[in-house]
């Protein structure tokens, strides 16, 4: 009797275990079966390339000049038509997964005139430069729009239908000659109602932004960050005594930045760089340089040649690079915060930061302005 008492007593307590087992109340005493599978785990991931919490980062830029007007002087009917230097930068922030797919994209377009009168001057150096996103319902597409829909609702649209597709799945979209432009719109279902804008320039960039991609760990936001100025543009002056002839020059410069961020709002990773586009005019007020290859300062790379004019021996790239990572930890408010002196004769500052002293001499101002802005309307 007592045998059986025991023997019943042993079959409680085991069928109590696997019940405890079941509910998970046994994890405390699994501590190496979890370590095990924490090990199994990571070691996945490792393999895959990508540890959890990692993303790409990448930011792609593409440049235009191809709307720049020359000048042509009134006949007959025909008003008058004054040069126009135009820079078209499309720029894309994405993040993508460990599989090349889409987290988050952000696009935007500086669009960029520098109006000229009829002696070659510029006429608006002090004009406020907006991207397309920036002005918003004040862009004015929706005027036109056979869909009734602004730029920034159809970039939008745009944008959203990227997220989980791969690049070549979005350079793939199926798509329609728009004529007379021979520029294409999306012929996809999903966009029929939404997206109306032709959209080689944009699947260009995000194809350029995972080309140039870089790894970050703990994204939780993106931001996209850009400034444009136009104040090295040059007015045309005639040749006067030792003086040689100045041609016009409509110069645009666009900083831009990429910048993911973490839940406490620090960078994790950040790439800059700057269109510095020049649309040549002879003295006539035709435009010079319309198959020009209109490369960024990063895609320029060794060939910018800010090297020869640098003290500390280093490029613009890396210079930059050295800027980036120098951000990467910290908040927006400390890196803008950042010691600087102004460097005479122009009133420009660069860093005054023990770290940077034998990596950064460039001006940074612009640099550090596009990162807040990025911040400012990540999401």
């Amino acid at each position: 009797m007592r045998k059986r008492k025991v023997l019943a007593l042993l079959l409680a307590l085991a069928l109590v275990a696997l019940m405890l087992v079941g509910c998970g109340g046994m994890q405390p005493n699994n501590q190496q079966n979890n370590t095990a599978n924490n090990e199994t785990n990571n070691q996945e991931n490792e393999n895959s390339g990508t540890a959890a919490g990692t993303y790409k980062l990448g930011l792609g830029i593409v440049n235009s000049i191809e709307k720049s007007k020359d000048y042509q002087p009134a006949e007959g009917d025909n008003p008058e038509v004054l040069p126009v230097g135009q820079v078209d930068t499309t720029m894309a922030a994405v993040l993508f997964d460990a599989d090349g797919k889409v987290v988050d994209v952000i696009i935007d377009v500086a669009q960029n005139r520098v109006n000229f009168d009829a002696d070659l001057k510029v006429t608006n150096r002090d004009a406020e430069l907006k991207s397309k996103k920036e002005l918003g319902p004040d862009y004015g597409l929706i005027n036109a729009s056979e869909i009734g829909k602004e730029w920034y609702e159809q970039i939008e649209a745009l944008e959203a239908w990227m997220v989980g597709k791969t690049v070549s799945e979005i350079t793939g979209m199926k798509t329609f000659e728009r004529d007379p432009s021979h520029l294409h719109v999306p012929d996809e279902p999903d966009l029929k109602s939404s997206v109306t804008i032709t959209v080689e320039a944009y699947l260009a960039a995000v194809e350029k932004a995972f080309a140039n991609a870089i790894e970050v760990e703990g994204a939780e936001k993106l931001g996209l960050g850009n400034k444009s100025s136009i104040a090295k543009s040059k007015d045309y002056q005639p040749a006067e005594g030792d003086n040689p002839e100045v041609l016009p020059v409509a110069q645009v410069d666009t900083v831009i930045t990429a910048t993911a961020f973490d839940a406490d709002g620090k960078v994790v990773g950040t790439i800059i760089d700057n269109a510095q586009i020049r649309v040549n005019f002879d003295a006539e007020g035709k435009v010079t340089n319309r198959d020009a290859e209109l490369k960024t300062k990063k895609e320029l790379g060794p060939d910018y040649g800010l090297i020869n004019a640098s003290e500390i021996g280093k490029e613009w790239h890396e210079q930059i690079e050295a800027l980036e990572d120098w951000m990467v930890g910290k908040t927006v408010s400390e890196i803008t915060g950042m010691k600087t002196f102004e460097r005479d004769p122009s009133h420009l500052h660069v860093p005054d930061v023990p770290e940077l002293k034998s990596s950064v001499t460039i001006t940074v101002e612009d640099y550090l302005e596009v990162v807040a802005e990025a911040y400012e309307r990540a999401r």
